[in-house]
């Protein structure tokens, strides 16, 4: 069965609204460790909902997307829950093909 475009849209919002907060219940795993496994982290999801926004001219601030996917401001999480990255972590990062 293939989806109308209405349902698609429907069912890929719920899995992003599934996944944001799946994040957020595993606030131990961090974005680096994010980005060395997947290439991808929770600013980048941020940064393509404020891409979004900005391509549906809805307004949006960089600040605003980041709190739409941490679940609380930018800066409290950070305090909160991010760790300095261990030597290991960065050289992976280093190492790795993806730019942040």
């Amino acid at each position: 069965m293939r989806p109308d475009d209405a349902t698609r849209t429907s069912l890929e919002a719920a899995v992003f609204r599934r996944l944001v907060e799946h994040l957020r219940a595993r606030s131990e795993v961090q974005n680096l460790d994010l980005m060395n496994l997947a290439g991808f982290c929770r600013n980048c999801l941020s940064n393509w909902m404020k891409e979004a926004a900005d391509a549906e001219g809805v307004p949006m601030t960089k600040d605003e997307s980041r709190e739409l996917v941490y679940g609380m401001p930018y800066e409290e999480w950070k305090a909160k829950y991010q760790r300095e990255a261990s030597p290991q972590q960065r050289a992976a990062f280093e190492a790795g093909s993806h730019k942040h």
